[in-house]
């Protein structure tokens, strides 16, 4: 597993956090899914649109949209077995509520 920086704004602050970067169909599919430790997931897209989530099989998360702008959307602690969590960006942040600390400003 390799690790990459991505880096978004929440405000005027400049946040960048370690991702595993999810770019295959089976690392999109299952996300979170069964992770006993994980470290935060990265979920890229070709361009904005509506991203529609689960929880199913999961610990609880923070979810975060993020546009093509780099601006968040929308943000969500997720609990887990929930079965539609939906906002709109072209990049999707899962962080497992346990690594939440690896978020850092810059």
């Amino acid at each position: 597993m390799v690790l990459k920086s991505f880096s978004y704004l929440e405000g005027k602050n400049k946040k960048t956090i370690k991702v595993e970067v999810c770019d295959s169909i089976w690392k999109k599919f299952s996300g979170l899914m069964f992770r006993k430790n994980s470290k935060p997931l990265l979920f890229s897209f070709n361009k904005n649109k509506r991203l529609t989530i689960h929880s199913f099989f999961c610990k609880p998360f923070k979810a975060i949209w993020i546009d093509d702008k780099f601006l968040i959307t929308k943000e969500e602690h997720v609990k887990n077995w929930r079965i539609y969590i939906s906002g709109s960006g072209k990049y999707l942040l899962e962080i497992p509520l346990s690594s939440i600390k690896l978020v850092t400003e810059k």
